[in-house]
């Protein structure tokens, strides 16, 4: 017997509306709930395309877990982004990081205004700099000092979402050029298809330590926080890239450059149990 509750909770972690669900199974949104209410079951053909939809077993919808409960309320970050800036800026003045210092302001003008994709259920918006910042703060954290890898950090989506050309930063020239790196061209897409894109995009992120180091740091905190706003579809294509061409990155990066060994260790520690994590999650695993 289907427990309705779990098709319910499944859903509503999916983003899903019983209307949307419906349409991918051809049925009307009556039906659907219906099923969660428990006034009727599923059709047995329609199971194994109901639990693909999902993300879940069969078994795990024909299963009841009589002590769970989830209660928990997600949350859209994890640090706060006034305590991050300060903890920078702070950190850039005793260190002497001068353009560090002068990209946390730059980064919060050029971001103003835009927010992160809200954690579904999330009870509030999200400012958009808490991903530059907690991308910066993790590098300190695993010892990076470096001031051009920390500007990157702090800059490195500026020209692709906040209409900003490379050029015109006004910083030293290695910062522009690996921003540069790391913005994606949609146009390119187009012109050449995905695949080719990843391939030209990946290769040019190779041919700077600071690029390689930043894309595989801020890979890391956007695949922290994935699950609760990526669709099944968008975590699953996410993961595949991941494989495919950031932990290669961080190979190489780990290679060529033996003073970034032990954070090159961590971040591939990171990443791989973030990964598995969501795989093991879109299998339907349990327990």
């Amino acid at each position: 017997m289907i427990d309705g509750t779990k098709i319910k909770k499944r859903r509503e972690a999916l983003g899903l509306s019983q209307q949307e669900l419906a349409d991918r199974l051809y049925v009307t949104a009556q039906a659907v709930s219906q099923w969660e209410n428990g006034k009727t079951q599923p059709d047995s053909d329609r199971i194994l395309s109901l639990s693909n939809i999902l993300g879940i077993t069969a078994e795990t919808l024909l299963s009841r877990d009589p002590g769970i409960a989830m209660r928990w309320q997600l949350a859209d970050k994890m640090f706060s982004e006034e305590h991050m800036y300060a903890r920078l800026k702070s950190t850039a003045q005793a260190e002497g990081l001068e353009e560090t210092y002068r990209a946390l302001p730059y980064m919060r003008r050029c971001h103003d205004g835009q927010l992160r994709k809200p954690a579904r259920g999330a009870a509030e918006e999200v400012p958009y700099i808490i991903h530059p910042l907690t991308v910066a703060c993790h590098a300190h954290a695993l010892g990076v000092r470096d001031d051009e890898v920390l500007a990157v950090a702090l800059l490195h989506d500026v020209c692709e979402d906040c209409g900003v050309a490379p050029e015109e930063l006004p910083f030293s020239e290695p910062v522009r050029t690996a921003v540069k790196l790391l913005t994606r061209r949609k146009e390119r897409t187009l012109e050449i298809g995905r695949n080719a894109a990843l391939e030209e995009y990946y290769h040019g992120i190779r041919s700077s330590r600071t690029a390689m180091l930043v894309k595989c740091l801020d890979r890391c905190n956007n695949l922290s926080t994935m699950a609760a706003s990526f669709s099944p579809e968008k975590m699953v294509q996410y993961i595949e890239e991941t494989e495919a061409y950031v932990l290669p990155v961080l190979e190489d990066l780990k290679r060529r450059y033996m003073e970034l060994n032990d954070a090159a260790f961590l971040l591939k520690y990171q990443i791989l149990s973030l990964t598995e994590t969501q795989k093991a999650l879109l299998a339907g695993f349990e327990g």
